[in-house]
């Protein structure tokens, strides 16, 4: 079977239509790869077949099994630990002051493009561990990601020793259950999280995230092109409470796609806010 510039430029618009997903060249041999898997998985014959069962068929879950091999992102707990520690002793503790004083005990966090549960979870951790009286509060984490594979992993909670590798010994001990070598996360932990398929490029499902206090979407944007990263940007705008706060990645700056955000350094990071 090849794959031809031309037909691989109709896969790519494909993908890009009904996800936002935007692969660059260099990402060509991947893309290839994944593609040729599930022409070979349903027992088609070209890639040309496999093209006109994605367009045609309207086989959504078909072109979300070939979105779930597309996605597959590797991460683990605390990851970015001088980015988690900028986050739970500099931004968190302002916004409970300002919460205690309002008398508002109640904090919305959203992780987008959770992948398997690692970062939801680690947040839900932190919220614990820094909270003053956590009990008093009412802590909702949403955790999205367009990979319904990932999530149902997510779902179950059961981790790698890699997954795990940067988690301080005592967390470890109080959040996890070690059994035959997979670590489970408690369920007093994954009560905190839920875990919903959202594609960040659907516009309605976007709006319906509102009134959230903090947003990490870390190493996400990437995936996307400068439109589809504006539209993005521009719901997130919108998701956030006044005062609210985005994390991204290391490698990504919203400065270039809006001046809606104020930006501040804390602990050496950059953080987005929504004045």
């Amino acid at each position: 079977m090849i794959l031809t510039p031309e037909l691989y430029g109709r896969y790519i618009d494909l993908i890009y239509k009904k996800t936002g997903l935007w692969f660059e060249p260099s990402k060509r041999y991947f893309v290839d790869k994944r593609i040729e898997e599930r022409i070979e998985g349903l027992g088609l014959e070209s890639f040309k077949e496999y093209y006109q069962l994605l367009k045609f068929s309207n086989n959504d879950l078909e072109m979300q099994k070939l979105i779930n091999r597309l996605t597959v992102n590797e991460t683990y707990f605390f990851r970015d630990f001088p980015q988690l520690q900028s986050f739970a002793e500099g931004v968190l503790p302002e916004v409970v002051k300002i919460k205690e004083n309002e008398g508002n005990k109640k904090i919305r966090f959203w992780s987008a493009g959770c992948s398997t549960g690692e970062e939801p979870y680690t947040m839900a951790i932190i919220f614990l561990e820094m909270l003053p009286n956590p009990e008093e509060w009412t802590i909702e984490i949403l955790a999205t990601d367009i990979n319904t594979q990932v999530l149902n992993a997510a779902r179950k909670g059961g981790y790698s020793s890699r997954s795990v590798k940067d988690v301080p010994p005592e967390y470890l001990e109080r959040y996890f259950v070690e059994r035959l070598d997979t670590y489970y996360i408690k369920k007093k932990i994954k009560d905190m999280v839920q875990f919903k398929t959202l594609n960040l490029v659907d516009g309605q499902a976007m709006l319906e995230q509102d009134q959230l206090d903090f947003i990490f979407c870390r190493n996400v944007l990437i995936y996307f092109n400068p439109e589809s990263r504006a539209k993005v940007v521009n719901c997130f705008y919108h998701s956030l409470k006044s005062r609210g706060v985005i994390y991204l990645g290391h490698s990504e700056s919203i400065s270039r796609i809006t001046n809606l955000f104020k930006i501040k350094r804390i602990g050496g990071n950059t953080v987005y806010c929504k004045p």
